[in-house]
Order: C-alpha cells, then structure tokens, then sequence
C-alpha cells in the first residue's frame, strides 16, 4: 500500500526528471561532452548497469523482465538485444519520449515496450527478472522496501535494485544540499545503511520467500550507489 510519504515523494521525483533535470539527463546519458564531475558519474553509472546486467542470465530469449524507473532506456535496450522481452517503465513522459526516439530499428530477437507510469503497478502484469536501477535511491527505506516487495511480487527468479550505501561522502553531499534554495534542489537521496535495509527486509512479509544473493558496491567520483540481489526461495 502507498504510504503518504511515498506519494509525496514520488510526485517531486516525477517533477523532477519530468521537468527540472530532463535536458542534463539527456545530456549525461548520452555520448555527448559533459564536465569532469558528470564523467564520474557517466562512468560510474555504466559500471552499475554493466553489474546488474551480468547477475542476469546471458542469454535472455523467453525472458520476461522489468526496468522499473528505466530513465532513457540503456539498460531496457541492451536487455532486449540479449533477447528479453522488456517492459521499460518510468515516471517521466519527457524520459520515455527519449527513450523512444532512441531505441534502435533492430533488436534481434528481443521485444521493447516503454511506458510512463508506477513501476510497481500490478497491471503490467509478470516477468522472470525485474531490474530497479537507482530508482529507489530517493524514497526512505521503510517505502523502499515495500517497493521491492511490491516488485518481488510480480517477479518469479530475481529482483536486483540498487540502494545508496551510507557513506561520510553522501552524508555530507546530503546535509550541504540543505543550503541550496528549495527550487535548486534535485530529490534528496536516501542513503541507508545495508545492515539496516536487510533487517527492514527481513521484517517484511512480502519478502518471506526471498534470500540475499550477491551485493556490489560501484564508487566513480560523484557516483555511489550497491547492486543487491534477491532471489526466489
């Protein structure tokens, strides 16, 4: 169930990338020149998507999987020419009308739908593998993980997400973005510590048929962020 805290956040995540942020997003995820300090996080990100790619199976024909919160659509896209059938999910129409534009005439065999809407929305149905890149770094960790539990729902093999790793470095970035007029401000990200994101987990009835599996964290100058995976039982 959404909480109020959820909804709120949800609507300036959506304002954000939506409005605010939409031509440096586009600009950093794609090949086009950017500062030293978004290279890190161009460099760190391609990490990331790398990492979560590669906890999936190779080869992804039959496959069903979820990019929930998929941004322009680079993960959704490598994932579908591996052969998976990928539904690209995420807030911002203004994202998914790049993401379109961008998606490749060929595919191989793989199918490629994006839609702007809640990535854990019970109506697009169920998938063998469900991805959540640093979709769920700006939610509280209580609604994070009823999120994954939501996601874990629709998913019958694996949900791998990312999570921001309490840090000295992004306690700090956190509490100097205080200082920024309201208006400047991206949505603040949330960073939790892993040990208390897995006893939140562990709490969570959703999650009962769910064991850990493997952890990553990738660290690229301005970029941090761990991969975290959770398998069916």
């Amino acid at each position: 169930m959404a909480t109020l805290t959820y909804r709120q956040r949800r609507s300036e995540v959506e304002h954000y990338f939506d409005r605010t942020a939409a031509e440096a997003w586009s600009k950093l995820t794609s090949n086009a020149p950017v500062g030293r300090i978004r290279q890190t996080v161009r460099a760190g990100r391609e990490e990331m998507r790398n990492t979560l790619l590669s906890w999936l199976p190779e080869d992804l024909s039959g496959r069903r999987i979820l990019d929930a919160g998929c941004g322009t659509g680079v993960l959704a896209v490598e994932a579908a020419q591996r052969g998976a059938e990928v539904l690209a999910v995420d807030l911002s129409p203004t994202l998914i009308e790049l993401a379109r534009e961008r998606m490749p005439d060929e595919l191989r065999d793989g199918r490629l739908d994006f839609r702007v809407g809640d990535m854990w929305d019970p109506e697009f149905g169920h998938f063998d593998h469900v991805v959540a890149m640093d979709s769920l770094i700006h939610y509280n960790a209580s609604d994070a993980v009823r999120m994954i539990a939501g996601l874990a729902s629709a998913a019958s093999t694996s949900v791998v997400f990312t999570f921001a790793p309490r840090t000295r470095l992004l306690a700090m970035m956190h509490a100097a973005g205080r200082f920024f007029p309201r208006s400047d401000r991206s949505p603040s990200i949330q960073p939790v510590c892993e040990h208390h994101l897995e006893q939140l987990m562990g709490n969570e009835s959703g999650l009962t048929m769910w064991k850990r599996g493997r952890s990553s964290r990738i660290s690229s100058g301005f970029y941090t962020s761990q991969a975290y995976e959770v398998t069916r039982l």
